[in-house]
């Protein structure tokens, strides 16, 4: 069956066709693309300092194994020739732009996640084409002809599927999971794939014997329920490529923060503090960039049992200053110590923010955070 021809079929059983376009390494491929000299080298936008972090790998340095959210010289060791280049967030916001007028010109359906990267619903698009999958090649080959920079794109019946796709054949490529194949898909992926199952996750669930999308979907929602939690009732869903969840074009902001997972647990206060002062440069860093005027100050810690403890304090104006900003979260930190077992998990988000409807991303750009 031809790609028109599927897309008329869907759209006959009532099923949305989805779009997840993601950039291919976008702040590094900026830097590439705007510095000759750093073409075809492993580059790492962070900082390079002992306390740095890496917030984007290009896929030359991706080779080595450089990740985003990897301290810095975690980096460099696996990596030493690899180039830190400082960030410049209104590069990638122009790139963005123009890439979000892209998207427009084919739908008004636009939810865009981060700086590079969005769900599209084109079940019907403006301009009557029809098939989503020709739609994903048309807008991969403007956003190259517009920005010089690649896209890779996912295409299927919902998001949680449209997003597995887009990673499949990445970078510059495109997939696409056709109704009655997303249970399959699945079916046949590690779960570490899954959106929402990092490093701690998917070796609790080895330790169970899941290891991929077919054990998971072995499982009842009881013994879900049991061992992950909330989390249980989306992970039975996702291991049979089930997602109800809307393209939603305008949403509310509702908080701006990031938060870091570990590679190895820790407990010690000295360790906890400096790795809050991390959080506390990226998070600021991401609330004077979205221009967030907040007054809730939340700390997350997550124990290595994946019990969540959160902290909180409001006051009763805009935090201001970073001074102020990080004095609260530094607060919150002082009343949880000592604590109780050691964290793999340490997040802060400023909330009750003020002029908060917005069409910009609804969570923070994973690159930005410390996700």
């Amino acid at each position: 069956m031809s790609g028109d021809d599927q897309d008329a079929g869907d759209e006959a059983q009532g099923l949305r066709k989805i779009i997840h376009v993601d950039m291919d390494a976008f702040f590094a491929s900026v830097e590439q693309r705007d510095n000759p000299e750093l073409r075809g080298k492993p580059v790492a936008v962070g900082g390079s300092g002992g306390r740095g972090v890496v917030a984007a790998a290009s896929y030359e340095a991706r080779k080595f194994g450089v990740r985003s959210a990897m301290p810095s010289v975690t980096a460099k060791r696996l990596c030493p020739d690899l180039i830190f280049v400082r960030h410049r967030f209104d590069a990638y916001k122009e790139a963005s732009r123009t890439i979000r007028k892209i998207f427009e010109h084919y739908t008004p359906h636009v939810e865009p996640l981060s700086l590079d990267e969005a769900y599209l619903d084109v079940t019907e698009d403006l301009l009557g084409i029809g098939s989503a999958t020709r739609i994903a090649e048309l807008i991969r080959q403007e956003i190259k002809a517009k920005t010089k920079l690649t896209a890779s794109a996912g295409i299927s019946y919902n998001k949680f599927l449209a997003k597995l796709a887009s990673d499949q054949n990445k970078p510059d490529g495109m997939c696409v999971i056709r109704p009655g194949q997303g249970a399959d898909f699945v079916a046949s992926l590690p779960v570490r794939r899954f959106h929402g199952v990092g490093p701690k996750g998917a070796e609790k669930m080895a330790r169970l014997g899941i290891e991929t999308g077919a054990d998971l979907a072995a499982k009842d929602i009881e013994f879900l329920r049991t061992n992950f939690g909330s989390m249980g009732d989306y992970l039975y869903r996702a291991a049979r490529g089930i997602d109800l969840r809307p393209v939603r074009a305008h949403r509310i902001r509702k908080s701006v923060g990031g938060e870091r997972t570990f590679s190895e647990d820790i407990s010690s206060g000295p360790a906890l503090r400096e790795t809050l002062d991390n959080i506390i440069d990226i998070v600021w860093d991401s609330i004077e960039r979205t221009e967030a005027k907040g007054r809730t100050v939340t700390l997350k810690m997550k124990y290595t049992d994946f019990q969540t403890m959160t902290r909180a304090k409001t006051v009763d104006h805009p935090v201001a200053s970073k001074a102020e900003f990080a004095a609260m979260s530094r607060a919150l930190l002082d009343e949880a110590l000592p604590l109780p077992m050691p964290i793999r998990l340490m997040g802060l988000t400023l909330s009750k923010l003020e002029g908060t409807e917005s069409d910009a991303p609804a969570r923070d750009d994973p690159q930005l955070s410390l996700l």
